[in-house]
């Protein structure tokens, strides 16, 4: 697992290092852990070229709606699922399965027409509204599945207390499953974090760029100078970075607790 992890971290090492190289230098001929000297000032230098704050204050809006309503679309949507008929479940679970077989790219013309008829065109709303169906099927199906193993018992106990479906999932499903919650908590924070399509398809105004958009516009910019191109590209990937161990931290503790 540790060299799995090492494998995986190189790309992440080489970003860095290739960020704190002197601006305007092309990329080393082979492998530069410490370049020298160590340009800490392309960190500064990045807002000079892009409105680099405007663009991630711009992200982290749109992910702090969108990953609470996909969290609270695919938990209830799971629940709904888990507590279904037998008949009813397989046919819920089938055109789930459905939905997650539509290639992404084939919803691209349906969402921009539907958004241009609304008038939502040059805005962050078009990049939230993902979350209103769960961002994906996928992510509906994992709580499905984590719901359903939960044992009965507990639901008919929660109904003879006189608990509803709304008080069921909140005082019993929910607190059962937040592993599965924490997990599409990040999943879709990198979704929306990263998407880029969406954004190239309904932002015109570079005040509403989000910081996919920011990177692309700087590649535009300054397609020669590959240590400023990784200093962006580094402090894009904090925020995904920081998410995941705050999860891996979270699941730690509740395996623990359990």
């Amino acid at each position: 697992m540790v060299f799995v992890a090492v494998l995986f971290s190189l790309p992440l090492v080489f970003m860095i290092s290739g960020s704190l190289r002197s601006p305007g230098l092309p990329p080393p001929d082979g492998v530069e852990w410490f370049p020298r000297p160590l340009a800490w000032s392309n960190y500064e230098a990045v807002s000079g070229f892009i409105p680099l704050e405007l663009h991630v204050l711009n992200s982290l809006l749109v992910v702090g709606v969108a990953v609470p309503v996909t969290v609270f679309i695919a938990s209830w949507a799971g629940f709904a699922i888990a507590r279904a008929k037998h008949r009813l479940q397989r046919g819920l679970i089938v055109l789930s399965l459905a939905a997650l077989m539509v290639p992404v790219t084939a919803l691209w013309i349906p969402r921009f027409v539907m958004v241009r008829w609304a008038g939502l065109m040059d805005g962050l709303v078009p990049l939230m509204l993902p979350a209103l169906m769960a961002t994906s099927p996928f992510y509906v199906l994992l709580f499905a599945l984590v719901y359903s193993r939960l044992p009965r018992s507990l639901f008919e106990a929660a109904e003879l207390d006189g608990l509803g479906a709304w008080g069921t999932w909140r005082k019993v499903a929910l607190p059962l499953s937040r592993a599965a919650v924490f997990a599409v908590a990040v999943l879709s924070f990198v979704v929306h974090w990263s998407n880029l399509v969406d954004a190239v398809l309904y932002l015109s105004t570079p005040e509403r760029f989000t910081l996919p958009m920011g990177l692309r516009a700087l590649q535009t910019l300054e397609a020669s100078n590959h240590p400023i191109l990784l200093t962006a590209a580094t402090i894009a990937t904090i925020p995904p970075v920081i998410a995941f161990l705050a999860v891996q931290r979270a699941l730690f503790t509740r395996a623990l607790e359990v």
